[in-house]
């Protein structure tokens, strides 16, 4: 079961710690692309016969359950061999604050550190009270994580309300939604091909990368 864009759940002291704009609902299917920009955050070499792009949020319960038990086995199996490219496009479900917010931190942690913060967000939504308490101690958590980084207090209180950061996720989460026709996270495109399920564990991507591989 996916995580359906634009579905608010409870944000209650979440999004009071950040005024965000959330996420509008609904979603028209025009199709899928693989065309990757150069400014987007990727890992592998660029020249891979494949591209996986992952449409994920750092605030999605079953994104953060495959990333803690998939996305390893999958980045040393396939990214760091030079078969894959991964592509990874936020998106702001689940919770709509804690996933900008958690988004804008990877950004502010720059380049190189970007997939470290986005996957010690994704490991902490326990930490941050999860579903069940509406993300409620989410600021704490995210903050801890800046720290880590280096952040001052103020730092990351500007990294995490930065109007145009917040205006730029939502822009892009509606073109994902417009032109890739992204409902629900995460979704997987191979190559242009969007997955019709969620790969839960390695064998389900070696089924699905075998027709662009081979053997």
């Amino acid at each position: 079961m996916q995580i359906p864009v634009g579905k608010t759940l409870r944000v209650t002291g979440a999004a009071a710690f950040m005024g965000l704009v959330l996420l509008a609902a609904g979603c028209n299917k025009t199709g899928s692309t693989g065309a990757v920009s150069p400014d987007e955050m990727s890992m592998g070499q660029a020249t891979a016969p494949v591209t996986v792009i992952e449409y994920a949020s750092v605030a999605c319960p079953i994104c953060g359950h495959v990333n803690e038990t998939v996305m390893p086995e999958f980045k040393a199996k396939y990214v760091d061999t030079g078969k894959v490219r991964y592509v990874y496009r936020p998106m702001m479900t689940g919770n709509p604050a804690v996933a900008a917010a958690g988004h804008l931190l990877a950004e502010c942690a720059g380049k190189d550190k970007y997939f470290s913060v986005v996957d010690q967000v994704m490991r902490s939504q326990q930490a941050m009270g999860g579903e069940e308490t509406g993300y409620a101690n989410a600021r704490p958590v995210l903050f801890s994580i800046g720290q880590s980084l280096g952040m001052s207090e103020d730092a990351f209180n500007k990294c995490i309300t930065d109007e145009k950061g917040l205006q730029r996720l939502n822009d892009l989460n509606q073109q994902y939604m417009t032109r890739d026709g992204v409902n629900g996270t995460p979704t997987f495109l191979i190559n242009g091909k969007k997955l019709d399920r969620i790969p839960l564990n390695i064998g389900d991507f070696d089924t699905a990368l075998k027709p662009y591989l081979g053997k």
